[in-house]
């Protein structure tokens, strides 16, 4: 390998490296509560570029170089949420009921703190839009291989789906109660997907 060609992966490494760290700073910044926010979330203006650029320790110029605006940025992070919630969804021969419900409890948390990214991006485009519709056909089509392995199992209830599963867990992350009660309901709800021993 010539000079000339190491210098070109040598650069083509460093814009990972920094495409990563841009997107860990701003995962990072979603994922901080806010004391001034009443939910705890972070507000509009803690995703600021500017405010990534100097969590990942990069000028303004390589942040815009990679995402030259805003929207690209939540849309990045948005599919990396997705990508990581999908590759997530692994059935288990040992106890495919524990790895779907495992599974859920991951939907649980990509959901809470996906919802400023998808708040912000809805500033941009509206919930129609592709990044949003083909994402949760994406976490459906990940998902059901494990429902079908619990249910077979005899692990989990074969009454319902799993389109019925994540709005039952959606419906629990979007309560206006603070984590322990959400995470006490949350457990009551997936415990009732167990098939009843008999």
């Amino acid at each position: 390998m010539g000079s000339e060609q190491r210098t070109q992966t040598s650069q083509r490494s460093d814009a990972r490296r920094n495409r990563i760290r841009i997107l860990d700073a701003a995962r990072e910044l979603v994922a901080t509560s806010s004391p001034g926010s009443p939910s705890g979330k972070p507000t509009a203006s803690e995703l600021s570029m500017a405010e990534v650029a100097r969590r990942a320790g990069v000028g303004r110029a390589t942040l815009y170089r990679n995402f030259p605006e805003r929207r690209d940025l939540l849309e990045a992070l948005f599919a990396d949420e997705v990508d990581a919630l999908i590759a997530a969804a692994v059935p288990s021969s040992d106890d495919a009921g524990a790895a779907l419900l495992e599974w859920l409890r991951r939907f649980a948390a990509f959901e809470d703190s996906k919802h400023v990214i998808a708040h912000e991006l809805l500033e941009y485009t509206s919930a129609a839009d592709p990044v949003f519709a083909s994402s949760r056909q994406r976490v459906i089509a990940a998902g059901e291989p494990l429902l079908a392995a619990a249910q077979r199992a005899g692990h989990i209830r074969d009454d319902v789906t799993l389109v019925q599963a994540l709005d039952l867990v959606l419906a629990i992350v979007r309560l206006d109660r603070d984590r322990d009660q959400i995470e006490t309901i949350l457990q009551v709800a997936l415990d009732g997907l167990r098939a009843h021993q008999r």
